[in-house]
Parts: structure tokens; C-alpha cells; sequence
């Protein structure tokens, strides 16, 4: 087994694998959450099974990246028990009342670093897990 260099946050991307600070898998990456342009990380949103809910893992639980690998600082039933990952909540603005309208404005505090245009599907993570398998 050969030792890989750490890269950044910057470079993961959805699909990488996700494992405890053993080493055992417990899951991949669905969303990266962080501002890049002002190089702030917040966190990872994963999968942990094929039909259950993300979990949201902040960045000070994240150990070290490797290329096609996350490594996370907690054991698997810590994993277990991470909260569910929520969507960014949208704020609204209300004008002076001589406009009399109400103004929508994303938040942008947290707004994934890779965009998607959907959520991960269940066809997304069929073909994460065999990708993975793949590579066994």
C-alpha cells in the first residue's frame, strides 16, 4: 500500500470515498460546503447508505484529503449519530412600504462549492457504488 500526498479541500469532489479515523469506510461525498473564493471550508454533506439521508460533517471533523479519499477525525458510530445535512435556508427581505413588494435573496454564507443542479438521486449513488467497487 503506498502513502498518497495530502491535497486541498478545493479538489474533493462528489463521489470520493469517505472513511473513519480507522480507515473503515462509512460513506461518500455528496456536496462540498464552503465559500472558495475566500478559501473557507465548512464542511462535507455524505452519504452513509444508498437510500438514507446525507449527513453534514463540519470541516474540524475532517482529517486528512487524499486524492479520491476523505478521512474523517470520527470513529463510525460517531458518523452515525451526525446530523442531517439541510440545505442552505433562503432569507427574505422585506423593502420600505411605498414598494409593498417582499424581495427574495439566497444566502450565500454556505452555498456548496460544487453547484449541482439537483440533489444526489438514488441513480447517482448506484453508480458511486460501483464506481467504487470498481476500483477494488
Amino acid at each position: 500500500m503506498t502513502e498518497r500526498d495530502p491535497v486541498s479541500w478545493f479538489l474533493i469532489e462528489a463521489g470520493w470515498k469517505v472513511v473513519d479515523a480507522t480507515g473503515e469506510e462509512v460513506g461518500t461525498v455528496d456536496e462540498i460546503i464552503g465559500d472558495s473564493s475566500d478559501d473557507i471550508f465548512n464542511g462535507l454533506s455524505i452519504s452513509t447508505s444508498l437510500l438514507g439521508k446525507p449527513r453534514y460533517v463540519p470541516s474540524e471533523q475532517v482529517g486528512e484529503i487524499t486524492e479520491g479519499r476523505v478521512q474523517l477525525t470520527l470513529s463510525k458510530d460517531q458518523v452515525g449519530g451526525l446530523g442531517e445535512y439541510e440545505e442552505p435556508p433562503t432569507s427574505a427581505e422585506v423593502l420600505p412600504e411605498e414598494a409593498g413588494t417582499l424581495r427574495r435573496a439566497e444566502a450565500a454564507l454556505e452555498a456548496p462549492v460544487h453547484s449541482h443542479e439537483e440533489r444526489l438521486n438514488i441513480l447517482t449513488r448506484i453508480r458511486h457504488a460501483f464506481r467504487r467497487l470498481r476500483r477494488r
